[in-house]
């Protein structure tokens, strides 16, 4: 049986990509409240704790951090407790192009 999940993400190669990106973004979000939380602290006190801007914070709080370095990503996670793994996956098969003459 096709689950929802299947019919308008899984099978279709774009919402795919672009639900796995959203939902990235919204677990490091969440993983930020989580430990703040956990831990009573505020967005100045996480983000001296992580060495990064309290807008930083804000950002990824907001999820409107489009562009932080790898520096400022690994110190977030370091501080929530995570390190970053790197994982080979399977390469997308592109189309060839056409040769036009």
């Amino acid at each position: 049986m096709e689950t929802t999940f299947d019919k308008f993400i899984n099978n279709d190669p774009e919402q795919k990509s672009l639900f796995e990106k959203e939902y990235n973004e919204f677990l490091l979000s969440e993983f930020i409240l989580e430990r703040m939380e956990k831990e009573k602290l505020s967005v100045r006190a996480f983000a001296k704790k992580a060495g990064v801007s309290p807008t930083i914070i804000q950002k990824i709080r907001g999820k409107n951090a489009e562009k932080i370095n790898f520096r400022t990503f690994s110190n977030i996670l370091f501080t929530l407790g995570y390190r970053i793994n790197i994982e080979k996956i399977k390469a997308k098969k592109t189309k060839p192009a056409l040769n036009k003459r």
